[in-house]
């Protein structure tokens, strides 16, 4: 294997073969972990799958800013690439998920950036595995190996590359970072999995006072794992020949199994930083703090992942005469469409304070405007320098008033 590897065009570098190396090496726990097989451990799955998909169903604007004020640019190609379909093949939603799903897993995220004319047309994503990044004089360049097996090297106006915390090009994979911790629980999960399989135990065990010889015990052995194991399991036993049952009950050794299934679970929870409750670890979940754990998720997990796709784009992709006239935005405010109550207070404190008119509101909410909607409400107990807002700015005219 290693010299099939060696003679393939996979190895381009010292990083390719350290890479081979690593991958081939076992965790403490025996497992080896890899971003492919990770995927397939539960607690992994479901911490990736859910910051996938939160940030996947939020609407993704390309926003201008012009005389102070803040407007939707859909008049421009980069919105319709951004907001609707990066190319041809995939939907914003679906290619922000794999965005986020390589990041979770390979900790960089590389889209080969199609720009005829300096205007991007679309986005095609690459394998993370077949990209290379080098510095070179402080300027990043991509060593790319395409699907149809050519390779190139790129400049960064051609890669637009998205990653989490790491060294000054690359940013780290978590899988890799925390393999240990992974690898255990695979291996808890596996000797589990083992056990349930194999197990002929249905709690118990058999005993008598009669002498047997080995053939005996392997009849008895073999008759009761054919009629008390697997399918059979929980049914009626009978016992003859003065063999006794005898209930056991829970072992230390399963109860220590049970506690480090759900000591897994929770760490697995942690290295992503996903709310124990989003992935079914309800343990510690109460009807006064779930409202709260919801809060922290996205602004402890979820706002990282969104703003260095923002920021990523805002650097790369806005062309130079746009900048600081164009951002790009995801609406975090989207996460509230789930809740009518939590999205209908949000909604009146917004128009108590004067910080949304009734029309903006219709609109997040794909409603029409209506007549008269565009009014801002000031609250009647605000004041500046202890008069109410209105007085103060009279004054102030009848005071200019009078000194003319």
């Amino acid at each position: 294997m290693f010299l099939d590897f060696l003679k393939s065009d996979k190895i381009r570098t010292s990083r390719d073969l350290d890479t081979f190396l690593r991958a081939g090496n076992g965790t403490t726990s025996g497992i080896t972990v890899t971003p492919e097989n990770a995927a397939t451990y539960s607690p992994v799955y479901a911490c990736a799958k859910v910051i996938a998909e939160d940030i996947g169903k939020l609407p993704f604007d390309l926003m201008r800013t012009e005389d102070n004020k803040r407007e939707k640019a859909v008049d421009e190609r980069l919105y319709s690439v951004l907001h609707d379909s990066p190319n041809a093949f995939q939907t914003s939603q679906e290619w922000r998920e794999m965005v986020v799903l390589h990041l979770a897993f390979r900790g960089n995220h590389y889209s080969y950036v199609n720009a005829p004319r300096g205007e991007v047309a679309e986005l095609l994503p690459l394998n993370p595995d077949a990209v290379t990044p080098k510095l070179v004089d402080y300027q990043p360049v991509y060593d790319v190996m395409f699907a149809d097996g050519t390779r190139d090297i790129l400049g960064a106006d051609k890669i637009l590359h998205i990653r989490l915390p790491g060294d000054m090009i690359e940013g780290w994979s978590p899988i890799k970072q925390n393999q240990n911790a992974i690898g255990l629980g695979m291996a808890t999960e596996r000797y589990g999995a083992l056990m349930f399989k194999n197990g002929s135990r249905p709690g118990g065990i058999l005993s008598t006072d009669q002498k047997l010889d080995k053939e005996q015990v392997e009849s008895i052995r073999e008759q009761w794992e054919s009629t008390q194991s697997g399918d059979n399991a929980h049914k009626a036993a009978i016992l003859s020949g003065g063999l006794e049952w005898t209930t056991i009950g829970m072992s230390a050794e399963d109860s220590q199994f049970i506690e480090a299934r759900k000591l897994s679970r929770s760490e697995i929870a942690g290295i992503f930083r996903v709310a124990p409750h989003k992935i079914g670890d309800l343990e510690r979940a109460t009807f006064s703090n779930i409202e709260h754990q919801s809060t922290a998720h996205v602004e402890d997990c979820l706002m990282p992942y969104i703003t260095r796709i923002e920021n990523r784009v805002n650097k790369q992709l806005i062309q130079r005469k746009n900048k600081g006239k164009q951002y790009s935005k995801i609406n975090v405010n989207a996460l509230l469409r789930g809740d009518t109550r939590t999205r209908a207070e949000f909604y009146t404190r917004q128009i108590q304070n004067g910080a949304l008119s009734p029309n903006e509101i219709r609109e997040l909410e794909d409603m029409d405007p209506r007549e008269g909607g565009d009014i801002f409400l000031t609250p009647l107990n605000m004041a500046i320098d202890g008069m109410p807002v209105g007085m103060k700015e009279f004054e102030e005219d009848e005071f200019e008033n009078d000194e003319e």
